[in-house]
């Protein structure tokens, strides 16, 4: 079976093709770089995914938030219903941590409020 994907590290947006059979990768073409074809088997064996969002704050503002670390695919809609449950009070500093661990993934402010 060969997935088409579209490489997300760099601008280029590479289309790769990805030979799989048995469940395993036999090869990767269509990347001008190592870094596609190690996107590409990661995303066809362990998607992960850094998770951008916002969190509501004791005012009612609302603070951007993300994940330290990427987390997997499918954990993505469980971990969002866990971080829109956070409230917080300000003052908040950008990489302070909002919430200790999501899915192995502290979640950090990715901007300062007062």
């Amino acid at each position: 079976m060969i997935r088409q994907l579209t490489c997300i590290v760099c601008p280029m947006g590479c289309t790769l093709s990805v030979d799989i059979e048995n469940g395993k990768i036999q090869s990767v073409s269509g990347n001008t770089c190592p870094r596609g074809k190690v996107y590409a088997q990661n995303e066809c064996t362990n998607p992960v995914r850094t998770v951008t969002t916002t969190v509501r704050t004791a005012c009612g503002q609302m603070l951007p938030v993300k994940t330290l670390n990427p987390i997997a695919k499918e954990k993505v809609k469980n971990a969002m219903e866990i971080i829109n449950k956070r409230v917080v009070v300000l003052p908040i500093s950008v990489g302070d941590v909002i919430i200790e661990d999501v899915f192995g993934s502290p979640v950090v402010a990715t901007k300062s409020m007062g």
